[in-house]
């Protein structure tokens, strides 16, 4: 279903022409209302008449979490606090929080872009919605609930916390579409199954909207058998908005960028200069049509890849695809890069697997180990070791040739890893440094 069939349909060049008008505009309002930002255009002799082209936006400076950190709380604002109406923040658990402001107009595009991307997933204003995002200054919570009322949908803001009434609502009210990270989905699936519920006939859902932490093809269909839903993934972020930014329509074939409000590059992280379109490589965005806070080329440190051929839904917007890891918690182990999805992809392959596992981090004299917690089903475990000890070899080997690395595995008893209500903990690092 088309939410907005004339911009989701825009020619390639079509694209191209709206964005640089777009950017030429944000550089001048932002010159103009950002001391941050006049400063850094000044020194790169940057002005509305440097972009001619959507190649040109390489002329302008990337913006990183740091800047953020260092103009705390509200130096990047282009407004005054008069104007704003919304702050969200992160959660700072690695120093200050990166703060983000919204004024009225940027609350209603941010809403059209929600409603957007969940009607690239069928979601109507028949279904009823149960998110189980936390609200507060988290931008998923608030930022989905009110994209997904502009569509006329029913709202359950259950929030996070007590998965066994989490249930119940959805049980009760009939919840036909389910919003929330797809490690806590999976683990609203487990409890589902140790109430003794049969989520085919003791629920209604239907849709699946999961984003705010990776997630691999092959935890997508873990997600879909132990709920009975279609599993959508969404993406975004708060220093450039919140979820919206782009997401999967029922081709499942890349998320749709909104390139109307969008700017999206695919760069070398090390050279910071693009790659070949269909490359991995980090992805730096631009917003286009925020008002309280214009960001250009920022970071994100996600890394995935782009295509813009067009999609067998028919929209011709770039599509991104599932991020494969981050710059920043990507593993370096015995010099070997590894990507925490790279492990999950393989476990998930593997039957007698639960959905559950970590990846501790050590070091043992100059070098670096890694084990992976791997929790079995309830058969397997209670098994005989024989059997345990085949089950833990097949790993080892489909691990190594994946990574070309050598990992310990550890089967663990079942539950006994720890469950999350939000993004789970994947990875614990005992290294010092």
């Amino acid at each position: 279903m088309f939410w907005n069939k004339e911009k989701e349909t825009m020619s390639r060049k079509e694209i191209e022409n709206l964005q640089v008008e777009l950017l030429k505009e944000k550089i001048e309002y932002a010159y103009n209302n950002v001391p941050f930002y006049k400063k850094k255009f000044d020194e790169y002799g940057i002005n509305k008449s440097s972009i001619k082209t959507i190649e040109d936006i390489q002329k302008l400076p990337f913006t990183t979490k740091t800047d953020f950190r260092d103009n705390y709380p509200f130096g990047l604002f282009a407004t005054d606090m008069k104007k704003i109406v919304r702050i969200h923040s992160s959660s700072g658990t690695t120093g200050k929080p990166t703060v983000v402001g919204y004024t009225k107009n940027d609350l209603d595009v941010w809403s059209e872009l929600v409603a957007r991307i969940a009607s690239y997933a069928g979601v109507t204003d028949e279904d009823i919605v149960h998110i189980a995002f936390g609200y507060g200054l988290f931008t998923g919570g608030f930022g989905l609930h009110y994209g997904l009322e502009k569509i006329g949908a029913a709202i359950v803001p259950a929030s996070s916390g007590n998965t066994k009434k989490q249930i119940m609502l959805m049980k009760d009210y009939g919840a036909t579409v389910l919003v929330c990270t797809p490690s806590y989905a999976l683990h609203i699936a487990e409890v589902a199954q140790n109430e003794g519920l049969d989520v085919n006939k003791d629920l209604n859902l239907r849709i699946g909207m999961f984003g705010a932490e990776p997630w691999s093809n092959q935890m997508r269909e873990k997600i879909e058998q132990a709920l009975g839903v279609k599993a959508y993934d969404n993406y975004g972020l708060s220093e450039v908005m919140g979820p919206g930014v782009s997401g999967e329509c029922e081709a499942q074939d890349g998320m749709h960028i909104a390139e109307d409000h969008f700017i999206a590059e695919i760069i070398n992280p090390e050279t910071g200069r693009w790659v070949k379109e269909g490359e991995y490589g980090e992805l730096v965005i631009t917003p286009l049509t925020k008002e309280a806070l214009p960001v250009f080329r920022y970071r994100t440190r996600d890394i995935t890849k782009l295509t813009s051929k067009p999609c067998s839904c028919g929209r011709t917007l770039a599509r991104m695809y599932k991020p494969i890891g981050r710059t920043d918690d990507m593993l370096i182990i015995r010099g070997v890069n590894v990507f925490p999805s790279q492990i999950e992809e393989v476990l998930f392959s593997i039957d007698g697997i639960s959905p559950h596992y970590q990846i501790i981090i050590e070091r043992e004299g100059a070098l670096d180990t890694a084990t992976v917690l791997v929790e079995a089903n309830a058969n397997l475990f209670f098994d005989e070791m024989k059997k345990q000890r085949q089950f833990l070899d097949r790993i080892n080997y489909e691990l190594k040739t994946t990574l070309g690395l050598d990992v310990k595995v550890k089967l663990v008893e079942p539950h006994s890893i720890e469950r999350s209500e939000g993004k789970a903990k994947r990875i614990i690092d005992k290294r010092k440094f």
